[in-house]
């Protein structure tokens, strides 16, 4: 699973990550998976122990996911089965705490939050936390997962060689950078190696790109 994963690391990186501001995994009360892909989803499983069954990393957690990303994790595609987990799902189905998010709101969330599904290459949610929530900004996998893997493609043009859908993925990015702007709310980037979080910024020819942009996200 390493070598197919591409993974370089003897350890934890999450779970390093995670404890370097104070966070231990017992700590974590809700999870939120984008989709199932093991590059977003691999961190739910605990360091590995060898001759050991797989383990959740993450003993108290809620986990919710979107219900046509969890669909695809149980009845892949065979042009991305090679990138699921397949131990991870029953691990998660056996917990008692998943929630298959069916509309656009969580149970576990509440109304402060709401989903927005974004269909290609895979259905998956991004989250979004209203203003007068706990959690006073936007939270988005991603800006619109696939769409904004990183900063540079917050310009509208610009999409995965991957994705099939590029002309329907390029409104429904622009749709939800518009409504990051409305609420005066910040874009998140997970596969950006030098920013993790911006605003988001639309010029007077209409260009859109990332701005106030934070290397490092800490919350308090």
């Amino acid at each position: 699973m390493r070598e197919r994963f591409g993974v370089v690391e003897d350890r934890h990186v999450l779970l390093d990550s995670l404890a370097a501001v104070s966070v231990q995994p017992k700590d974590v009360d809700v999870i939120v998976l984008s989709h199932m892909h093991f590059d977003h989803a691999g961190g739910m499983l605990a360091p590995d122990r060898e001759g050991a069954a797989p383990e959740l990393a993450f003993p108290n957690a809620h986990v919710v996911v979107g219900s046509r990303a969890w669909a695809r994790a149980l009845k892949p595609h065979s042009r991305d089965r090679a990138s699921f987990i397949p131990a991870l799902q029953p691990l998660l189905e056996a917990t008692g705490r998943l929630e298959i998010v069916e509309g656009d709101r969580s149970e576990v969330l509440g109304d402060a939050y709401s989903f927005h599904l974004l269909r290609r290459p895979h259905a998956r949610p991004a989250a979004h936390a209203r203003r007068n929530a706990a959690w006073p900004r936007h939270v988005h996998g991603r800006s619109g997962p696939r769409r904004a893997a990183g900063a540079p493609w917050v310009h509208l043009p610009i999409t995965m060689g991957y994705d099939r859908y590029p002309e329907l993925l390029i409104d429904e990015k622009q749709a939800l950078l518009d409504r990051i702007r409305a609420d005066d709310g910040w874009a998140f980037f997970t596969h950006d190696e030098h920013v993790a979080a911006a605003k988001i910024a639309v010029d007077e020819k209409g260009r859109y790109s990332a701005t106030n942009a934070e290397a490092e996200v800490h919350w308090s």
